[in-house]
């Protein structure tokens, strides 16, 4: 029998060359592009345009008013009348309420005795303070640990209690209401929340609870963060430039013009009567603290943030883990700005200028256009406007504006100067997860509530300043190495930047190069092991 040949069961219409398949490829983009790609990608840059802008405004109010609260602005010391407490001979410590320390914690090995160690040396007198350690761990050596460094403190006359819940339900949320709803606790006026791996110095209750003597409308003392592992690694002084940044403006600027700021989950100090009045913790978004202090802002209470009262904790210090994180804080509140957007704007307890600032400058702003517009702008309207020539992005919105929003934004971290440009570029690598989780967050998708416990190395650290060895890490396995989002990212603007150093005009692949560069490390998982 004659042998067929494949060709001949393809009839000749169909075969086409590849230069003719690329032409009628070629022919249907032009065909497609004037009248709809072009005007599309056109209304994304003024959309983005219009969030940088908005940005823009929101950072320099920030900076205008930081100014002017470190100039004139009364410190809060003489703003809310802070007197210390006085001893009195003869009525002991009866000057002194009654405070509760609550200390969550999940699976913590490396860091238990350091909280509860810290938590157990607060300068306060001891039939005034009940510690409680709130103990969800999973793992059976780790709660016999935790029990048995409790009942060491406890045999030494400190008044720790160990607490442990059937399930995890509700998770931290969980576990604080679980834990305010014992009999002991009816005596206690105060709550002090501190997480597994912060340390407070002795005195802080005797700074922080005196603010609340003289002002009954006050619900929050939150004092500012500081990092025991900040120089660890590149990743870590990443991490510490934006979050001192949120301490030194975003924190100040609220507690110094509205009173309101969101709680930061630990590190605090609560009034019991404004969480009990504000309906107790809630677990329906995983910014639980943000949540309570919503609510109980719209009740009237007031907030204070002391940045003069630090408290040392500690970075993630693994990519895998500032992921999920990071995750957990941009999904959690655009979340909760879905739930409360309308119970803010229809409140009548508060005045009308503090919603805005909450609805707009709080929750939309920071939480919601800050993620979008870093990636959408400029990891994909700017690259793909390069390859589509017809498309003109104006200098001002991809250089001179930006640039000062990053120089207002190096405030917090004078140190770190020098480390601003590489900032910049990983914060755009990030964007790309916060910008997914805050749309998982607005639209309550799969990964709304997801909550995974960051992994600490406390221990770990103190071993390595002592002993100068390195830290053992755990092993990576080459799904925690490789990041294939990072790396298609990567591609995308490799090829835009190619396409720009042959034909386009602007010298965008200057950055584009450099922001590929950030995205393959990350993409490799070598962000971590970098040290800066």
């Amino acid at each position: 029998m004659a042998e067929v040949s494949p060709k001949a069961l393809i009839p000749d219409s169909f075969m086409v060359s590849r230069e003719d398949i690329a032409g009628q490829i070629g022919m249907m983009w032009e065909l497609i592009k004037t009248p709809l790609i072009v005007p599309l990608l056109n209304l994304a840059v003024y959309i983005c345009l219009a969030m940088v802008l908005m940005l823009f405004i929101e950072r320099l109010y920030m900076g205008v008013v930081i100014i002017l609260v470190k100039l004139f602005w009364k410190k809060p010391e003489d703003r809310y009348n802070w007197n210390p407490i006085e001893e009195d001979l003869e009525s002991g410590s009866a000057a002194y309420p009654v405070v509760l320390v609550q200390i969550p914690m999940f699976n913590e090995r490396e860091v238990y005795k350091i909280s509860i160690g810290a938590a157990c040396g607060l300068s306060w007198p001891s039939d005034r303070l009940v510690i409680q350690v709130l103990d969800d761990s999973t793992d059976p050596v780790i709660k016999q640990m935790v029990e048995l460094e409790c009942q060491r403190w406890a045999a030494k006359g400190i008044n720790i209690v160990y607490q442990i819940r059937e399930t995890r339900g509700g998770y931290k949320a969980g576990a604080l209401k679980e834990g305010l709803k014992r009999s002991y606790v009816k005596h206690c006026e105060f709550v002090a929340i501190f997480d597994a791996d912060f340390r407070p110095e002795p005195d802080f209750l005797r700074r922080a609870i005196p603010f609340f003597s003289s002002n009954p409308d006050l619900a929050l003392v939150q004092a500012r963060w500081r990092f025991v592992n900040a120089d660890e690694c590149l990743l870590t002084r990443m991490q510490e430039m934006s979050l001192d940044y949120h301490f030194t403006v975003e924190q100040e600027v609220g507690s110094a013009t509205h009173a309101f700021f969101g709680f930061n989950g630990t590190a605090g100090v609560w009034r019991i009567a404004a969480i009990n009045e504000a309906g107790g913790w809630k677990d329906r978004t995983t910014v639980e603290d943000m949540d309570l202090a919503v609510r109980a802002s719209l009740r009237g209470w007031k907030f204070v943030y002391l940045g003069d009262l630090q408290v040392k904790s500690e970075l993630p210090s693994t990519f895998k883990a500032f992921r999920f994180q990071q995750h957990r804080w941009s999904c959690g509140p655009a979340n909760l700005f879905r739930k409360m957007v309308m119970e803010i704007a229809r409140n009548k307890k508060v005045k009308f200028w503090k919603k805005v600032y909450v609805i707009y400058s709080f929750f939309f702003v920071r939480k919601i256009i800050a993620h979008m517009v870093t990636f959408f702008f400029f990891c994909v309207v700017l690259p793909l406007s390069i390859l589509i020539p017809e498309v003109e992005v104006p200098v001002w919105g991809t250089i001179y504006i930006p640039c000062i929003i990053t120089t207002l934004n190096s405030v917090g971290t004078p140190r770190s100067i020098h480390l601003l440009f590489y900032w910049i570029l990983f914060e755009n690598v990030m964007s790309l997860h916060r910008t997914k989780a805050t749309f998982i967050g607005l639209l309550e998708a799969g990964r709304a509530n997801e909550w995974v416990v960051t992994e600490k190395l406390g221990d770990a650290l103190k071993n390595k300043s002592n002993n100068k060895t390195s830290i053992k890490r755990p092993r990576f396995k080459f799904g925690d190495r490789i990041h294939l989002l990072e790396l298609g990212f990567g591609v995308f603007l490799f090829t835009c930047g190619c396409y720009d150093f042959m034909y386009g005009k602007h010298h965008y692949y200057v950055y584009l190069f450099l922001q590929t560069i950030t995205f393959l490390i990350t993409g490799f998982g070598y962000i971590g092991t970098i040290i800066p």
